[in-house]
């Protein structure tokens, strides 16, 4: 089952502005929720300017250079998804005015919809800068993160922004779900709760509030979030992957063989039931179902990069190194600040003794995650190889020190970590 939001950039448009002590004149910021066509917007104005900034603007207007025209112009390009016309308009208007923030951030917008995910952060991250009270801005800054599926870095930005504006519900959540993909459960639980009255027709939404409160022990929450759910859509092959998926994150291996088997059943052909029973297959042991199964997800869903990332892994356990480094190799040119590729093309290099080239598949993966245990242990397994006894020793004392800590941590909530949930976040094609 598609799930399509929340996915869509937040648009920074209305008119022109300047901004840290420079006039703002009408800031409207806009959202639109894909699936349920919802629109809401924030609106924030400053008048104020000084007399200068005036005289440099009415002699911009005269020299047919006037920013708030040009602005315009960018605005409707991009409402019209004429995205080069509009990034010229914005990259002109700070031609004219390098502190307008507003424009900073329609360029970050523009390069989130080419999917080029570091020169969104960057314009964006300018935008804030000079606009760091606009909470649009932190909320792309949370999305950028939200769709590369670095949720740990995700959750900042994000939390400033259900700070400030509570009521969000694009902002709140995004948050529930970076809770949920980051295993911590209880904040999850009390993130998402808050949305019951307007999502608890949400299938995706009762599904990660179900979960995230039963590991939280929160046992009304969940019973009643999976109720509801089998309440909403009956007897649907929708409902039957999300309960498999329910099953299969609460080990009940039996009961989410049962459900997936009966959503293939009803929908052959529904995007991301294979792949959850290729994780079933996966977690029993049963190695060649598994991959038959990630490979029907694919034939459905051939841009879906978990897909290639655990049928690498499956690759892997069987042996079948060449395939496996293919596949680990696929999941990176679709997504190339994934993580877990670059540990299994370490594993596959470390066990045919390449170990520089493991090496550097876990420098690229440290680069990604800083806080990862496995990286450090892993890297110490290596250079050790190596003959970097050293170095290996303080890696292998760091990991030690990190799977300490997050053990105490993971005393707070359930244990069993969520397993990979691209139904839950793919974008609409």
């Amino acid at each position: 089952m598609r799930h399509d939001w929340p996915c869509s950039a937040l648009n920074v448009g209305g008119h022109y502005s300047r901004v840290q002590g420079l006039s703002r004149i009408g800031i409207v910021l806009i959202t639109v929720f894909t699936s349920s066509t919802s629109v809401w917007a924030l609106a924030a104005a400053r008048s104020a300017q000084k007399s200068a900034d005036a005289s440099r603007a009415a002699a911009s207007a005269s020299a047919g250079q006037d920013p708030e025209k040009i602005f315009a112009e960018g605005e409707a390009s991009l409402g019209k998804g004429d995205l080069d016309a509009a990034e010229r308009s914005f990259k002109r208007v700070l031609a004219i005015d390098p502190r307008a923030g507003t424009a900073y951030a329609n360029l970050g917008v523009i390069e989130m919809r080419r999917k080029h995910w570091e020169q969104a952060l960057d314009n964006l991250q300018k935008a804030e800068n000079l606009a760091p009270e606009i909470p649009g801005i932190r909320l792309n800054v949370g999305l950028i993160h939200y769709r590369q599926g670095d949720y740990r870095h995700a959750i900042p930005p994000l939390e400033s922004v259900v700070k400030d504006l509570p009521d969000s519900l694009q902002a709140r959540y995004l948050l529930g779900q970076c809770y949920f993909f980051t295993d911590r459960y209880v904040e999850a639980a009390d993130t998402l709760e808050p949305l019951w009255a307007r999502q608890s027709r949400d299938l995706n939404y009762l599904y990660v509030l179900g979960i995230s409160a039963d590991k939280a022990e929160r046992k009304e929450l969940g019973d009643r979030a999976i109720a509801r759910m089998a309440e909403v859509g009956g007897d649907s092959a929708e409902v039957h992957l999300l309960t498999g998926k329910a099953m299969l994150n609460l080990e009940a291996y039996g009961d989410a063989e049962k459900e997936l088997t009966a959503a293939a059943q009803q929908d052959p052909n529904l995007p991301f039931v294979h792949f959850n029973l290729g994780m079933l297959y996966e977690k029993n042991g049963n190695y060649d179902r598994a991959k038959t199964e990630f490979l029907k997800d694919i034939a459905l869903e051939p841009d879906v990069v978990f897909n290639y990332d655990e049928l690498g892994n499956v690759r892997f356990l069987t042996d079948n190194d060449a395939e496996a480094e293919k596949s680990y190799r696929q999941a990176l040119k679709l997504e190339p600040r994934m993580l877990t590729p670059h540990l299994g093309l370490a594993k596959v290099y470390q066990r045919q003794g390449q170990y520089e080239k493991a090496l550097a598949e876990l420098d690229a993966a440290g680069k990604l995650d800083l806080q990862s245990s496995r990286i450090h242990y892993l890297r110490g397994q290596v250079l050790l190889k190596l003959g970097r006894k050293e170095e290996a020793r303080k890696e292998i004392d760091t990991s030690v020190q990190m799977s300490s800590a997050r053990r105490e941590q993971r005393e707070k909530e359930m244990e069993g970590g969520s397993l990979p949930s691209p139904e839950l976040t793919q974008q609409p094609k």
